[in-house]
């Protein structure tokens, strides 16, 4: 089966064909990690995993390298204004990060790089592009020439032209429209405190850009599949990645680029002037289930803004409770009989429709509309005399198939009956204060991987299944 993208640098959608037969090499974008990642930052992440799936989906082995930004001049300056150390800084932010892909179900990376680990592969990198002639070396930090890339701006749509020669810029990140010489290597500032490698042109730091190049190729080789991102990683990062990349190694850097479009809260994009902006803990303390959460983040398609609001929560609350039905009815299905043929046919029918749509670049609304017709076509079936046990094992085993692709069509928040009992359990034991029973069977469910949280309202459960709350 093939596979439809949309390539950000051509500006049209494409057949997709791997460079290694039945094998994507496929690099994401992942956290800078100076402050816990924000839901908008987790849109993008669930594009990436909705992609990867939906590419294990139709039999391809995925090989997904992931970066974590560790080394930047923010994670550097708000490191030293809480007087701490850089790793120490960093660890339980990436820590977070991990327990939050996993409350959402994204599948983890085979590489997960951070840049303060790879410094001597980008030192070899920045050398290769000086002795070539793309760098210089100017004020103790090393410039690469956008002058000597004239494919420059191809992926952006800037106009080289149009960009000012020969004037350097510091900053990782800048304003769209900026066209500079960029920093390879930032030459040791008294701004950076201890955090300094020796390299042949001087003590210092990566730039940020070069960093992804650096690692994506150490573990998907030089050239490679798919990279994507955020739309705002296009200019001027992934410009950069593109052009020190393929100046270094004379060859296409990657084949295919996907971008996803922003996440905006209440109709407006999240920033921290605004004050709008949301991390995941926050909304699951507020309420907001992980899977709903993810339900909204991937039912709209990629390259459409998601507009995130308690109204739209609330829907896609609605549209799972409707896909859990159907659910519900296969798993109790007990009458024994032969499996009707139109039960059969529905099934093969919504697995054409929603495989044709996955792999149209990720058409996620004519993949959902496929599931709900489905559940329709079910229920007018089951109307006329209930569902017998052999066709519930189909549905069930249709809907975990596509669930491969989906990750919310089974709730997260269902603990195996044990554990819930044990919570309950638990409760009595407190509200007679029976305190040491209560510890002990705390303790037991630590060990199992529960961990338990006390309130007013009852107990809340977090383990692998999700989290709940127990009364």
């Amino acid at each position: 089966m093939d596979m439809i993208i949309y390539d950000t640098r051509l500006r049209k959608k494409v057949p997709f064909q791997p460079l290694e037969s039945g094998i994507v090499r496929l690099y994401t974008c992942g956290p800078t990690v100076y402050a816990d990642s924000h839901i908008g930052n987790y849109r993008t992440y669930a594009f990436e995993d909705l992609l990867r799936r939906s590419l294990e989906y139709i039999g391809y082995d995925v090989k997904q390298v992931m970066n974590l930004t560790d080394i930047d001049d923010k994670t550097i300056r708000i490191s030293r204004e809480n007087g701490v150390a850089l790793n120490d800084f960093t660890a339980p932010i990436i820590d977070r990060f991990f327990r939050d892909i996993d409350e959402l179900k994204i599948q983890r990376a085979e590489h997960y790089p951070a840049a303060t680990k790879h410094i001597p592969e980008m030192i070899d990198l920045i050398s290769k592009l000086i002795e070539q002639g793309y760098a210089y070396i100017a004020e103790g930090s090393v410039y690469f020439s956008i002058d000597r890339y004239s494919e420059y701006g191809k992926l952006s749509g800037m106009k080289l032209e149009k960009m000012a020669r020969g004037v350097r810029i510091d900053a990782d990140e800048y304003e769209k429209d900026n066209f500079r010489d960029f920093a390879l290597w930032r030459g040791w500032s008294e701004d950076d405190g201890d955090v300094k490698w020796d390299a042949p042109f001087g003590a210092g730091r990566p730039g940020w850009h070069i960093e992804c190049s650096a690692m994506s190729m150490k573990y998907l080789g030089e050239q490679f599949d798919i990279h994507t991102g955020g739309v705002d990683n296009i200019f001027p990062h992934h410009e950069n990645e593109i052009a020190q990349s393929v100046c270094a190694t004379g060859k296409e850097f990657v084949k295919h680029w996907m971008h996803s479009a922003h996440l905006i809260f209440e109709g407006e994009k999240m920033s921290k002037s605004l004050g709008n902006i949301s991390t995941l803990r926050e909304l699951l303390d507020q309420g907001y289930s992980s899977r709903s959460i993810r339900y909204v983040l991937l039912t709209t398609h990629y390259r459409q803004q998601v507009n995130f609001t308690d109204a739209v929560i609330m829907a896609g609350v609605a549209s799972l409770d409707r896909l859990d039905t159907l659910r519900q009815v296969a798993s109790e299905a007990s009458l024994e009989g032969v499996a009707r043929s139109e039960i059969n046919g529905a099934i093969n029918l919504a697995k054409d429709k929603f495989a044709s749509a996955i792999t149209d670049d990720l058409a996620i609304s004519a993949a959902m509309a496929a599931l709900f017709d489905f559940v329709s076509t079910v229920h007018r079936i089951s109307k006329k005399s209930p569902l017998v046990k052999a066709e519930g094992e189909q549905i069930l085993s249709f809907w975990k198939e596509v669930d491969h692709v989906l990750a919310f069509l089974f709730p997260s928040d269902e603990f195996p009956p044990y554990i819930t009992n044990k919570v309950k359990e638990r409760i009595i034991a407190r509200s007679g204060k029976k305190w040491e029973l209560s510890d002990n069977i705390r303790d037991e469910l630590s060990k199992l991987g529960y961990e338990l949280e006390d309130s007013p309202h009852g107990t809340t459960v977090t383990g692998s299944e999700g989290r709940v709350l127990i009364k």
